[in-house]
Formats: C-alpha cells, sequence, structure tokens
C-alpha cells in the first residue's frame, strides 16, 4: 500500500515536472532493456547510474527508480549513446517514445560508466566516446582512437569540415540561420559532428560484432547560444530546433542500424545547468581507486560490487551439484548388482566356470 502511494506521487509530481522541467528522452533500446510508460522523474546525477545499468553494468548504490524495469540475464547492449542538448527543457520528439521529466539538472559526465567498460573490457577493444565540440573537450579510448581518427573535433577543424564537400550547409535547409554568424556556425558544427560520427559508424560496422560494448557520451551546446543570441521565440530557434530534432532522430537511427537494434540512444534536453561543469583530467589506467571514497578510514564496501553475480555462480552450482548427488544415489540404491553391474556380471561368470 504505501509502495503504491509513493508511486502516485512520483507520478503527479512526474506530470509538474514535465510540463515545467528538462528531460529525458529514450529514442532507441532494444527490447530486452525496458522503459516503463510514466512520468517519474530522474535526478540529473543519477544518470550515469541509469546508463550503467541499461549496459548490464553494477552500480554502487541501488537506483530506486521505476522507470526501468528488470532486464535480462543474459542480454546486454551493445552500445550506449548519451547525447546532452542545452538550450531547451524537450524536443519535439514522436510520441511514442520513453519520456521522463529531469530533476536537480546539476553536470554530470559518464566517467564511471568508461571507467568501468575499461575495467571489465580491459583485453578487448572497446569505443569509448566523449565529445563536448563548444568546449573543444575530448575523451577516446580503444577502437575509438582508429574509428575516429579523423573526425574534426576543434572548432577550428569543425568549420573547415563546413566549407568541403557533403557539409550540412549544402544538405540541410538552413532558412533563418545563417553561414556568416558565430553562434550560428557553432550550432552548425555541432550538427556536423553527428552526421560525421553517424557516417564513419556506417563505414566501421564490425564494431558491433566485438564483445565489448561501447559508449559514446557528446554534450551540443550550440541551441544555448542561438538562445542567447536571438531569443527562443526567434525564427532561428524555431529552425535550429526542428533540425537538431531531424539530426538527432538521424543520428539514433544509424547508430541502431549498426548495432543491429542492439543500442540505447537517450537525449537528456537542460535549458540550463544548475552548476558549471569542472572536469578534472585524468588517465583512467593510472587512477588511484579507493574502494569506498565516502570512508575516511578507505574502509570497504559491506558487499563487492560484484556479489550479485558470485552469489548467483555459486548458488546455481550448489543447486546442480545437489541434484547431481541426488539422483546418483537415487540409481545406486536401486541398482541390481547382478544385473547392473558389470563388476558382479564378470564374478558371477568366473566362478560358473570354476
Amino acid at each position: 500500500m504505501n509502495r503504491a502511494i509513493i508511486n502516485t506521487v512520483l507520478a503527479l509530481l512526474g506530470l509538474l515536472s514535465g510540463v515545467l522541467g528538462d528531460s529525458l528522452t529514450v529514442l532507441r533500446s532494444p527490447q530486452y532493456v525496458i522503459f516503463r510508460d510514466g512520468q517519474w522523474p530522474i535526478s540529473g546525477e543519477k544518470i550515469p547510474d541509469l546508463v550503467a545499468l541499461t549496459m548490464g553494468f553494477s552500480i554502487h548504490e541501488d537506483l530506486d527508480w521505476p522507470g526501468l524495469a528488470a532486464g535480462s540475464l543474459f542480454q546486454r547492449p551493445r552500445a550506449n549513446a548519451l547525447i546532452v542538448v542545452r538550450g531547451l527543457d524537450s524536443l519535439d520528439f514522436p510520441k511514442n517514445i520513453s519520456s521522463y521529466p529531469l530533476e536537480n539538472p546539476v553536470p554530470f559526465t559518464l566517467d564511471s560508466v568508461a571507467n568501468t567498460v575499461h575495467t571489465l573490457f580491459a583485453d578487448s577493444t572497446p569505443v569509448v566516446l566523449q565529445l563536448a565540440p563548444s568546449e573543444e573537450r575530448l575523451y577516446m579510448m580503444g577502437m575509438a582512437n582508429t574509428v575516429f581518427e579523423d573526425l574534426p573535433v576543434t572548432l577550428q577543424q569543425i568549420r573547415g569540415r563546413l566549407s568541403q564537400d557533403g557539409s550540412v550547409l549544402t544538405s540541410l535547409p538552413l532558412v533563418s540561420l545563417s553561414r556568416n554568424n558565430e553562434a550560428d556556425l557553432l550550432f552548425l558544427s555541432e550538427v556536423q559532428v553527428l552526421y560525421d560520427i553517424s557516417t564513419l559508424l556506417q563505414k566501421h560496422k564490425h564494431l558491433a560484432k566485438d564483445p565489448a560494448p561501447d559508449l559514446y557520451s557528446l554534450e551540443l551546446a550550440g541551441l544555448e547560444e542561438i538562445a542567447r543570441r536571438y531569443g527562443t521565440d526567434s525564427p532561428q530557434f524555431t529552425d535550429a530546433t526542428r533540425i537538431l530534432t531531424s539530426a538527432l532522430q538521424k543520428f539514433a537511427d544509424d547508430v541502431a542500424n549498426v548495432y543491429a537494434n542492439n543500442a540505447v540512444v537517450e537525449v537528456v534536453t537542460v535549458k540550463t545547468f544548475e552548476a558549471p561543469l569542472t572536469r578534472k583530467s585524468r588517465s583512467i589506467l593510472e587512477s588511484k581507486q579507493i574502494s569506498n571514497p565516502g570512508s575516511p578510514y578507505n574502509l570497504a564496501y559491506k558487499y563487492d560490487y560484484d556479489y550479485a553475480v558470485v552469489f548467483n555462480i555459486v548458488l546455481w552450482l550448489m543447486i546442480v551439484l545437489a541434484l547431481s548427488v541426488i539422483v546418483i544415489s537415487y540409481n545406486l540404491w536401486n541398482m541390481d548388482p547382478g544385473y547392473d553391474s558389470i563388476i558382479y556380471r564378470m564374478t558371477n561368470q568366473k566362478i560358473r566356470m570354476d
């Protein structure tokens, strides 16, 4: 009863947040990754935990959010792509797509998920790409260094890409947007990055056959610059929103196609973050691992992160061994030594011969 009351309160809060706040939208997900229909709000700081759970990884604390149902134990997505869009609270996606209110929109990164991928699949070659074109922030690991070797990442490189053949300047209807304005060029540069990533993924479809899951994280701030320069009621902002919505849907379709519908693609729309994002440089190969960061004495957790996995292995192995012992004991108890046993059979023949 109390659980039902809590879910009802969360749903009512979700409806209010869905009207007034930011949102998390799931554009693509496999059949075995189930997102429930509802308006349950999720905190911005819990987004990395949500991404980790969709990829089948363990997290430090349980995610008490009813929007994600328990998935398959034997299947995990081949990739997860998270795109953060700054400058508006929602995009006009189709109504049949799962969308949830986002509360407490604090800045976050997927560094913890990237570290997990590197730790669990150190012997494989996963693709990890974290990119924020407006801040020229880039982090690549594994096969990403090969696949995205020619990807323009700095603003100067992207603007040079816009002047080449096949750029979005020649393929998209700009309407009120101008190629001579800095804010417009920043927005179009980010759209160009989306198209280039899709193109490179189409050329490297072998990524889906690798046993290690891949991780993509993009942060787009061009729409925020459009809103700051022209306003949210301007035709430039309307055209930019329409272009970005179409580009994100195409990106989601391309990612799902490359990974044979075994990929999760989420979009987080945030009008503004509550605090500036401070990113510390680190090397995941040399970082000091602390067993319990919340303890001043560096005490271990009560349970290891892989406790559930080890528990299931031990439990089912014990059950199988116990059943095997029962079956073998039953057959031995009901065995006729003179008929079923070759030892007694040979002995009887020898006695008769003597």
